[in-house]
């Protein structure tokens, strides 16, 4: 083995121990990277200069307008989090599914599919879930195995619902690998795979794994129902049609965001950032709805006016400088311009009236401290990443993948079984900044291997890694914010179920690659 293959396989180790030992990601890999540079340098393995192309890379990651969308989604999340929606969602679903026998767990995993969907961050789902729901559980009666699985699981869906934060960052480093294989095997004018492409193939099996849990939580309620009793109806609650309109009126808004959102997208309306920023502003108007209902018509006028203005561009062009127009024309214009300052006038009011009630600096400041710690380890793995490939650690990985028996299928098992024991001690962000660079133009250079498949695999692994004892980061997530009565204990035996039908998914996917694929073939062909 070569210098720089051995100083490869070493740097790598290296950042493994060190983050074991607990020191932060972004400055390890960065750290590290810096360390072997030197090395190889002082062994003629490596040449310095190839680290001038670092300012680039950063510059190539800050103007990355894929990458713009991962603010204004937390954003969305937070918003919607502090909006205390998910308490209003859970109390409807309870007094409609709550009378059957595993009613709870139902109305539970129905909430988390909508918080997954709107919030796209597993820890934020799971400490919002674990606080709202266990109580209510452990009250009622449930088994508190049960309860901490179904906490635990519903919120990990937030690693592979869209619009999941971790799906955005997968599409975007999943692009630059898929193209990189392409020129390196003589096509160059390469195909791409984006954001969208891994929305839409993430929808199935997403609602795959909901459809299991909730199929579970059903044969729990028939082979063992005291551990999900129904609960008891409460006298002054809502019943009949009144309950079905206060559950409408609690999904409504919710819904309809997230809707309107992954409609765009997968319509082909919007790119990913686009609906980003679009979910961001209609999350800060249905807050500013829920806080302050006498100002609720603030929120209302900036949404009216948005709708109205796509109507209007639905019916004629309001552009300005055009050659040609009539007097439609510039009424149109008139009226486009009027509904936009009604969109500024209804925003300004929305963004005081959350200021007000003390959401506004929360929900930025969280935003900023959750953005800068994944940029920031994107600019460590990106260092990383570099000094690797100075290593000419990619040309070994390639050989490997290519060497191991099987073929493609070995090759991806191998690097499925490598992310899922990395996830016990790095985060998913970390593992796609660090891990699928190296490995993924290597495995899309294999034959049949769809890139849009490949990445659905590599998100639903990285769930289950999220949620596997005993060093799954949602279980310690759950663990801080679970009540008294729930032990560590109750949370490793009450997952195991979930991690069991989470591996079953994954072999369905493994096997049956069209749950991935049918949906983004037939939006976007190919």
């Amino acid at each position: 083995m070569a210098t720089a293959d051995i100083l490869a396989v070493v740097m790598v180790a290296a950042v493994c121990a060190l983050l074991m030992i607990g020191y932060p990601v972004a400055f390890t890999l960065a750290g590290v990277a810096l360390a072997f540079a030197g090395l190889g340098s002082l062994f003629g393995a490596m040449d310095l200069s190839l680290l001038g192309a670092l300012p680039q890379r950063i510059f190539g990651v800050m103007t990355n307008e894929v990458l713009l969308a991962i603010p204004l989604f937390i954003f969305m999340g937070v918003m919607l989090e502090r909006s205390r929606i998910a308490e209003d969602l859970l109390e409807a679903m309870g007094r409609m599914f709550g009378s059957w026998r595993g009613g709870l767990a139902i109305s539970v995993t129905l909430v988390g599919v909508l918080l997954a969907a709107a919030k796209g961050v597993v820890g934020a789902t799971t400490v919002t879930m674990a606080l709202i729901t266990l109580p209510t559980m452990l009250r009622h009666g449930y088994d508190p195995r049960l309860a901490a699985g179904t906490v635990a699981a519903t919120a990990t869906l937030a690693q592979i619902m869209p619009p999941a934060t971790v799906l955005v960052l997968l599409g975007d480093q999943l692009n630059t690998a898929y193209q990189a294989a392409q020129l390196s095997q003589g096509n160059f004018a390469p195909d791409t795979v984006s954001v969208s492409d891994l929305f839409a193939g993430a929808l199935l099996p997403a609602l795959m794994l909901v459809g299991l849990y909730l199929l579970f939580q059903i044969g729990v309620a028939i082979v063992s129902p005291d551990a999900c009793p129904p609960i008891p109806p409460q006298p002054d609650a809502p019943r009949g049609f009144a309950q079905a309109v206060h559950l409408a009126e609690a999904m409504a808004a919710p819904i309809l965001l997230i809707v309107v959102v992954l409609g765009s997208i997968l319509g082909g309306l919007a790119t990913a950032t686009e609906a980003a920023a679009l979910g961001a502003f209609g999350s800060l108007l249905l807050t500013a709805r829920k806080v302050n209902a006498a100002r609720s018509w603030s929120a209302a006028l900036a949404a009216g006016a948005i709708i109205a203005a796509l109507l209007l561009r639905s019916a004629l062009d309001p552009r300005l400088g055009r050659t040609s127009s009539g007097i439609m024309d510039h009424v149109g214009i008139a009226l486009a311009v009027i509904l936009i300052a009604a969109v500024a006038v209804g925003a300004v009011l929305a963004i005081d009236t959350v200021r007000r009630a003390g959401v506004l600096r929360p929900a930025l400041l969280s935003t900023t401290q959750i953005t800068s710690m994944i940029f920031t380890i994107l600019i460590g793995a990106t260092l990383f990443s570099l000094v690797f490939r100075g290593l000419h650690g990619d040309d070994m990985v390639a050989r490997a993948l290519a060497d191991l028996p099987g073929g493609a299928a070995g090759a991806i098992l191998v690097v499925m079984a490598a992310m899922f024991l990395l996830g016990f001690v790095m985060d998913a962000f970390e593992i796609i900044f660090v891990v699928v660079p190296i490995v993924a133009p290597a495995l899309l250079k294999l034959p049949s291997v769809n890139p849009v498949w490949l990445g659905i695999l590599m998100a639903m692994n990285l769930q289950t890694s999220y949620m596997h004892p005993p060093l799954g980061a949602t279980l310690f997530y759950l663990r801080g914010a679970a009540p008294p009565e729930i032990t560590t204990l109750h949370i490793y035996v009450g997952i195991i179920p979930f991690v069991l039908i989470q591996i079953a998914a994954l072999f369905l996917l493994w096997f049956v690659p069209e749950i991935a694929t049918w949906l983004p073939r037939v939006l976007y062909g190919g």
